[in-house]
C-alpha cells in the first residue's frame, strides 16, 4: 500500500519521509483545504526529499471554478513544478453547477506531461461520482483523492469501495480522517493507496496573543472574498 502524507511545510515533508512515507501530497494552508505552495517552498522541498513529490495545483481557497487569469495560473504552477522535476501534480477543475470541467481538466493534464496526475476532492462535490469517475479516466487520470464524499473516509467506505470496483485504470485513494488506529481497515478492504497529513500541533509561542489573525468569516465553500475596488476607490477619494 501506498502511504501519501499531505505535508503543509517543509518540516512537515521532511518529517513525512523520515518517518517512511512513500510520497508527500505538499500544500500549505490545510484549513481550507489547501493550496499551492509557493516556489521556494517546492524548490527546498523537492532538493531535499528523495521520494517523489506531488504539488497541489489550486490558486486560491474556495470552490473549484476558476476563471481564466486563475486558470493560466495554475497552467504557469503546472510548469515551474515541471521544471523542478517534481513527480505528480494534484489539480482538477469543475463547473459551478457541480460537474466535471472536462475540457480544462483535460488541458492541466496534458500540461502535466508524463507527471503523474492526482484529482483532487473536489471530486467528493460532484453530483455523479460514478459518471465522474468514468470521465477522468478518459482524460487519463492516474488517481483519485476522495473521503468517499463525507467527513471522513472510513464512514463513507460502502461509496468508496463502489468507486473502487468501477474505476478500470484509476487508483481511489481514500483521505479524510485516516489515522494509525484505522489504517489497516482501508488496506482490508484492498485499496492500493491512502492519504493522510499525521498532524500534531506543537506550541511555538509562550503564550497564546490575545489578538487572533485567524478570521473565519472568510471561510466560505460557496463565496470568495475579492477586493471590491468600489471600496477601494471609495477610500482613495475620502483621503486624496
Amino acid at each position: 500500500m501506498i502511504v501519501e502524507v499531505c505535508a503543509n511545510s517543509y518540516q512537515s515533508a521532511v518529517n513525512a519521509e523520515e518517518a517512511g512515507a512513500d510520497r508527500i501530497e505538499l500544500c500549505t494552508e490545510l484549513a481550507v483545504g489547501g493550496i499551492t505552495p509557493s516556489f521556494g517552498l517546492i524548490k527546498k522541498v523537492s532538493e531535499k526529499l528523495c521520494i517523489p513529490i506531488h504539488v497541489l495545483i489550486r490558486p486560491r481557497s474556495g470552490d473549484f471554478t476558476y476563471s481564466r487569469d486563475e486558470y493560466q495560473i495554475m497552467k504557469t504552477n503546472i510548469a515551474l513544478c515541471a521544471d523542478l522535476g517534481i513527480s505528480g501534480i494534484v489539480s482538477g477543475i469543475l463547473h459551478s453547477d457541480g460537474t466535471l470541467d472536462k475540457t480544462r481538466t483535460g488541458e492541466l493534464i496534458s500540461a502535466a506531461g508524463d507527471l503523474q496526475f492526482t484529482f483532487h476532492r473536489a471530486f467528493d462535490w460532484v453530483i455523479d461520482p460514478v459518471k465522474t469517475l468514468l470521465e477522468l479516466e478518459d482524460l487519463g487520470v492516474d488517481c483519485i483523492l476522495t473521503s468517499g464524499g463525507g467527513q471522513s473516509a472510513e464512514e463513507a467506505i460502502n461509496k468508496l469501495v463502489l468507486w473502487k470496483e468501477k474505476a478500470k485504470k484509476c487508483v481511489i485513494m481514500p483521505g479524510g480522517g485516516i489515522r494509525e488506529h484505522n489504517a489497516l481497515f482501508f488496506k482490508n478492504k484492498g485499496f492500493e493507496a491512502i492519504h493522510l497529513s499525521g498532524l500534531k500541533f506543537s506550541k511555538t509561542l509562550e503564550k497564546k496573543p490575545e489578538l487572533s489573525m485567524n478570521n473565519a468569516s472568510y471561510l466560505r465553500d460557496d463565496e470568495i472574498a475579492l477586493t471590491d475596488p468600489e471600496i477601494v476607490r471609495a477610500l482613495i477619494q475620502s483621503v486624496k
